[in-house]
């Protein structure tokens, strides 16, 4: 029976990776590198597409590395140890904004991304899989899992609720702004990552194959749980992705910026926090609904149905700061969801790499947890690339000053821009909520 402690340390880990470097690279970095950093549409369309495609292809590959690991560490947490300084140093240097021009500023950009692409990989795939070696109990898998996702969630609260007070009491220049919160939050993701390594413990060593074989990829391909699974994961990431990388926007050229209720400053943090505070919730109670309902799969199918349901009310609000607590409240009822399904998908993915180890006789955790954090960073890069692409479609154009290097964005079709802006937020993600429901009844596994 793991502790509390290794469970909280195991929280700490996504905190890290999932609620500071990713949720801040999904919510802020569409309109970060538009509107700040200086990039034209097309330029950050084809950055957020191109590098995290490139990502897809390295999971896998680390993956598999990271199964044949053997040090005095175990075969995961190593790399979580010795990955956590440059995970947080390259972060930060991603949010700062150099005095380039349009060129230098491209050249920054695509290889810092592409940098931390590389690193994210390194720290969260061996990170998936050890919750596949922590403990052979399905409930206990469960509880890490949820662990994990209240981890996530409760820091992507802390860290986007605090993101305009943090703005404020910086000052300066907005480029100063995310540099210094760059350092700050790049700082806390290295932190958590590192305690996440030292507080966990691998207590089943995995099943090894004799010497290197394309066969594990092979195999992958004739493993239809993972297949959907995969599918599944590409679509709950797309959902997100969505909603995450189009909120900057809602609130700047919907709402027409920031709005005050109760004292209280909306903006596009604040806005998806009420949501972070939610999934945290019903995260943690995950496993007991599913329980309840009697299967993961069921517990998955409901959530989906949340999902949709409230993502198509939502684009039947008006589109005016009076109603920002009905937009609140739909964005809660979504998060319900998404709490739900959050920590059900890692779980399964155990369920899948048990399924392969039966069927074939070798351990290949890290390759089948690498499929996780490929279907999240492809379904990012489609839904990051498609917001910056149709947003320009619609008439949003942005870019850098070639003399002054300054950024100068011009809407040429306010309405178009927001009506995509509202259907990107709402119909987009309704669709793949729908998409999910579909997938999840041709998945095999019934536990």
């Amino acid at each position: 029976m793991a502790k509390l402690s290794e469970k909280i340390g195991y929280g700490l880990g996504d905190a890290a990776a999932g609620g500071i470097t990713w949720k801040v690279m999904t919510i802020a970095f569409p309109m970060f590198f538009t509107s700040i950093f200086g990039l034209t549409v097309a330029d950050t369309a084809t950055l957020m597409l191109v590098a995290r495609l490139f990502d897809v292809v390295t999971d896998p590959m680390m993956g598999a590395l990271a199964d044949r690991t053997k040090s005095r560490w175990g075969t995961y947490r190593p790399w979580l140890i010795f990955g956590a300084i440059p995970l947080g140093l390259v972060f930060a240097l991603l949010l700062y904004t150099p005095d380039f021009g349009p060129t230098g500023k491209r050249i920054y950009a695509y290889s810092l991304y592409l940098l931390m692409m590389a690193v994210y990989t390194a720290v969260n795939v061996p990170y998936g899989s050890l919750l596949g070696v922590m403990t052979d109990s399905d409930d206990e898998k469960n509880q890490f899992s949820s662990y994990r996702m209240v981890g996530a969630y409760a820091m992507g609260f802390v860290t986007l609720l605090s993101f305009p007070y943090l703005q404020k009491m910086i000052g300066g220049s907005e480029q100063h702004q995310y540099a210094v919160l760059g350092a700050i939050l790049g700082g806390l993701a290295a932190l958590g990552t590192l305690a996440c390594g030292l507080l966990t413990r691998e207590r089943l060593t995995p099943v090894r194959a004799e010497k290197f074989s394309f066969k594990p990829f092979a195999d992958l391909f004739r493993n239809k749980p993972w297949i959907y699974l995969t599918l599944i994961g590409i679509c709950t990431n797309l959902f997100n992705g969505f909603r995450y990388g189009v909120a900057a926007y809602l609130m700047t050229y919907c709402l027409h910026g920031d709005v005050t209720a109760g004292g209280l400053i909306i903006n596009y943090t604040v806005f998806m926090t009420f949501g972070e505070v939610t999934c945290m919730v019903f995260g943690g109670l995950s496993p007991r609904f599913t329980r309840w309902v009697g299967s993961k799969r069921k517990a998955f199918a409901w959530a989906a149905v949340i999902c949709a349901a409230s993502s198509i009310a939502f684009f039947f609000l008006p589109m005016d700061p009076a109603y920002i607590w009905l937009m609140v409240a739909m964005v809660i009822l979504a998060s319900v969801g998404v709490g739900l399904y959050s920590p059900l998908l890692w779980s399964m993915y155990a369920d899948v790499s048990d399924y392969a180890t039966a069927s074939n006789g070798t351990s290949s955790t890290g390759l089948i947890f690498s499929s996780g954090t490929m279907g999240q960073k492809f379904g990012q890069a489609i839904s990051g690339s498609l917001v910056a692409l149709l947003l320009g479609v619609a008439g949003f154009v942005s870019g850098s000053d070639p003399v002054t290097g300054e950024t100068v964005v011009t809407i040429t079709n306010e309405p178009a821009v927001q009506q995509m802006v509202w259907a990107l937020f709402s119909l987009f993600p309704a669709a793949i909520a729908l998409l999910i429901l579909l997938l999840l009844r041709l998945y095999p596994i019934r536990k």
